[in-house]
């Protein structure tokens, strides 16, 4: 069985059974190796993708109930110009070990879909679930103001 993707923009194919995870369909088959493995149980956030704009945990989305545009780390810029929360993490020189943050960022990215002008209390909510080991996490809510700030200035 064939399932049919589009990620970044282009169309895919992948031969993986229906159940296995979109992780391991992006890292293994299609070789986009930014979004990573952390716990394999949706609570770490750092497999977070997008599925039609919306942060999903790509470690329990099985492929076969993909139902939407996937957009990965990879996929948050053009290919030239960084986005603005990709922008405001290197001017807030928010990752340490760097591991967790494509998924940081893909959640931040949402989050400014959702609400071009988040308190910190919205910050804190809707990063919750995202685990950053090193502690990074007053860096990640100025990266995320400055962000905000950015796509509001367009």
């Amino acid at each position: 069985m064939t399932v049919k993707l589009v990620v970044n923009g282009d169309a895919l194919e992948s031969a993986s059974a229906p159940d296995t995870p979109l992780l391991w369909v992006l890292r293994d088959e299609f070789g986009l190796t930014g979004t990573k493995f952390g716990c394999g149980v949706a609570v770490c956030g750092a497999c977070t993708v997008h599925v039609d704009g919306e942060a999903m945990r790509s470690c329990q989305l099985p492929v076969g109930d993909v139902d939407g545009a996937v957009t990965t780390i990879e996929g948050l810029s053009d290919g030239e110009t960084l986005s603005a929360v990709q922008t405001a993490w290197v001017a807030h020189q928010v990752a340490q070990c760097g591991y967790c943050q494509a998924g940081q960022q893909m959640q931040a990215a949402s989050l400014l879909s959702d609400n071009p002008q988040p308190t910190d209390a919205d910050i804190s909510a809707a990063m919750n679930g995202n685990l950053c080991r090193c502690g990074t996490y007053p860096r990640i809510r100025a990266a995320i103001h400055t962000a905000a700030a950015a796509l509001r200035e367009g």
